[in-house]
């Protein structure tokens, strides 16, 4: 019991680090958050900390709602109203996250929300509007309820509420998701270069839009679509993680530029210039995220048909259209380096007596079995391909007939040695370029009729073995 004891508290001890960290976290968000609140101290039009919160409990679970409840509570101990209240806003602003993370979770595939556009519209439904809604209604019913707000400014609170939580939740969410899912800079050099002037063209064109520097000439013009190039750019030529870090970044430039008084959104009340831009961006950010999905989600069928175009789909091994171009750059490689390479071709016997004893689906499978021991018995540089239904192919790079003939020994020991009925056997013949053929039907041929005069012939093991024409069977 006291093993048991001593394993459970260092796991305890760093949950509740978590914890602590989560919820310093959020009141650290909640408190800059809080001073853009003019409408009331207690309703922010710019409320980061909803997102921080839907993440945060998709990340680490729901047993963590106590960090939110707890950060909430505080934050509005400390701004104004009572403990009552405090309590009020802290339920409603936990209950937000929880309702937002179990309707995601359960509907829109959780932490892989903003891989399709069919869950990223149900994002926005649950975490945008639902979720939101709920904060809202607590927050401002407790304070109302409380006497620390005018019944008469309760819709003019709720917006202002409804309307910060929602746009924390489509700005700040996706970033935090997606970057903390996968943080890595997996790029090119010359994405890299792109990912920079992306940058600074953002940087140039919002600061020129909501920033102080041709204010007098914008001012009363709707310049805001000259941001958009910007988000199609990133969604385009990149992906949903970049997107977010740049709506992001346009988020923070023109909040700052708003609440200073530049910008096509500033109005005399710092509250209303505030909500146009929030439901601007939230709007933005939406079509920005769609469309970066529909692009990747493109991107990754097209990867997939140029796979299945070259790809068996039975074996995950080289089609015929692979194996020949590999060859053909072979042959190339042979004229830069004039050294040969060979292909050997694999027919597994008796597949039509295992598909007549045991059944298709195990044929299928002894298909498999060969494909694998092929694949574990060849280099990263050679290509193992399905020639046909029951022959395999293997391209060795700048190898000769020789070295193609021990791997073709491990093949055969590696058959013999799987115990797996049925026990399998294959016949393999070599050819070697430009020794048997110098094109690439010639070199096939080649290796075709080694490969069947060994199907011919059984070898006596006294007689000398010959390259183009060996039994390997188990």
């Amino acid at each position: 019991m006291e093993l048991k004891l001593s394993a459970w508290r260092p796991h305890l001890a760093r949950q509740v680090l978590i914890g602590l960290a989560a919820c310093a976290t959020y009141m650290l968000a909640a408190k800059l958050s809080l001073r853009l609140a003019t409408v009331h101290p207690s309703a922010s039009p710019f409320w980061p900390p909803t997102g921080i919160g839907i993440v945060m409990l998709l990340l680490l679970g729901l047993r963590f709602w106590p960090a939110i409840f707890a950060g909430a509570f505080l934050v509005n101990l400390t701004t104004a109203g009572s403990a009552l209240t405090s309590l009020g806003i802290g339920a409603g602003n936990c209950l937000e996250a929880v309702t937002a993370c179990y309707l995601v979770t359960r509907f829109a595939h959780g932490k892989d929300v903003f891989d399709s556009t069919r869950d990223i519209l149900r994002f926005a439904l649950f975490g945008g509007i639902v979720s939101s809604a709920v904060a809202a209604t607590f927050g401002v019913t407790s304070l109302a309820l409380g006497g620390f707000a005018p019944w008469h400014q309760y819709g003019i609170i709720w917006r202002t509420w409804w309307l910060g939580d929602a746009a924390g939740a489509l700005v700040f969410a996706p970033f935090l998701l997606l970057w903390c899912a996968n943080p890595s800079l997996n790029w090119s050099k010359q994405q890299f270069v792109e990912a920079a002037a992306l940058l600074a063209s953002t940087l140039l064109i919002s600061g020129i839009v909501f920033g102080p520097l041709l204010h007098s000439a914008v001012r009363n013009d709707p310049w805001t679509f000259l941001c958009t190039p910007f988000l199609v750019w990133v969604a385009f030529r990149f992906g949903p993680r970049e997107a977010s870090a740049i709506i992001c970044l346009v988020c923070a430039i023109a909040v700052v530029g708003t609440t200073h008084g530049y910008g096509p959104f500033a109005r005399p009340s710092p509250n209303d210039s505030l909500l146009l831009l929030q439901s601007f961006l939230s709007i933005q950010a939406l079509m920005t995220l769609v469309f970066a999905a529909e692009v990747s989600e493109r991107r990754r069928q097209e990867q997939q048909a140029r796979m299945l175009a070259v790809r068996d789909p039975l074996t995950g091994l080289a089609n015929y259209r692979l194996l020949v171009e590999r060859i053909d750059e072979e042959i190339k490689r042979y004229g830069r380096t004039g050294k040969p390479f060979s292909v050997l071709l694999l027919d597994l016997d008796g597949l039509k007596r295992i598909n007549d004893e045991y059944g298709h689906l195990v044929g299928s499978l002894a298909i498999c079995r060969v494909a694998e021991v092929l694949h574990l018995s060849c280099r990263e540089t050679d290509t193992a391909a399905r020639y046909g239904g029951d022959e395999f192919a293997l391209v060795m790079t700048e190898s000769s007939a020789e070295s193609a003939t021990m791997v073709a020994q491990r093949v055969s020991q590696r058959l013999a040695q799987d115990a797996e009925e049925p026990r399998l056997s294959v016949s393999i013949g070599v050819a070697e370029f430009p020794r048997d053929g110098a094109t690439i039907e010639h070199l096939l041929s080649a290796a075709d009729q080694a490969l069947y005069n060994d199907k011919r012939q059984v070898r006596s093991s006294s007689l000398p073995p010959r390259v183009e024409s060996r039994k390997y069977s188990t």
